[in-house]
């Protein structure tokens, strides 16, 4: 696996307790990086991540926060900044999805989907930035989803599709905003990953992407020589078109 060299830095995952989230942190930590846990409910789940990157040779912590409240995330980032120091990458990993046709959602749960997926990663990166600026390094990698730009193809997730097509949309804004510095801003995107609970009938190449391919593009951006690259998207999804399918 890709093994860029990331000691020396602090590495801060949403919804790192548990799911891609806790394997992209654990990565992280075998490259080097002191790692922030962050949970919102999972705190038992969270400990043991942590405990588990310690073994690593590396300093962790955990934060708790709503990644949805902007209070609550300069909390969490001032916890991890006191115990590991300014927050030099942000992997902005937590997601909620709602499984149903647009007219059969009540408002509360297109608000909370919205509110996790798109003003999660809006409200970390920002106050991320403020230690990347005074820095003038940094990574910011969002978790997108492949079929986002694909959604017509679908009768359910309105929500989700609408939010992570934000992310993609804030990626690109945001890369461009920072171009006159050492941060960069990217995106990576699955469609089917290994820990899904359901598959569809088909997958490309026959299996759903691995945990390690997701972590494959995410350790790609947080390399020194990747400080180039800014404002891109890579969707992981084993060149799958919906037409196909």
């Amino acid at each position: 696996m890709l093994a860029p060299d990331l000691s020396g830095r602090t590495v801060l995952v949403t919804g790192s307790a548990k799911g891609i989230g806790r394997e992209l942190l654990l990565s992280a930590a075998d490259c080097g990086a002191d790692v922030a846990v962050h949970y919102y409910s999972s705190a038992d789940e969270a400990g043991d991540v942590a405990s588990e990157a310690e073994s690593r040779g590396v300093s962790t912590t955990t934060v708790q926060g709503d990644v949805t409240d902007p209070e609550s995330v300069d909390g969490l980032f001032s916890a991890a900044e006191s115990a590991l120091g300014t927050v030099d990458v942000l992997v902005n990993n937590v997601g909620d999805f709602a499984p149903l046709h647009w007219e059969d959602i009540e408002f509360d749960t297109w608000q909370r989907v919205v509110e996790t997926n798109f003003y999660g990663t809006y409200l970390c990166s920002k106050r991320a930035l403020s230690g990347m600026r005074e820095a003038d390094w940094g990574r910011i990698v969002n978790v997108g989803y492949a079929g986002s730009e694909k959604a017509l193809v679908y009768p359910k997730n309105f929500p989700y599709f609408v939010a992570k097509t934000g992310v993609l949309m804030f990626t690109r804004m945001l890369a461009a905003d920072t171009q006159n510095s050492e941060i960069t801003v990217n995106a990576v995107s699955p469609y089917v990953v290994e820990n899904s609970d359901e598959f569809p009938d088909e997958l490309p190449r026959g299996r759903p992407a691995s945990f390690e391919d997701v972590q494959q593009a995410v350790l790609f951006f947080l390399d020194e020589d990747s400080g180039y690259i800014s404002g891109e998207n890579v969707e992981i999804d084993g060149g799958w078109l919906p037409e196909t399918l």
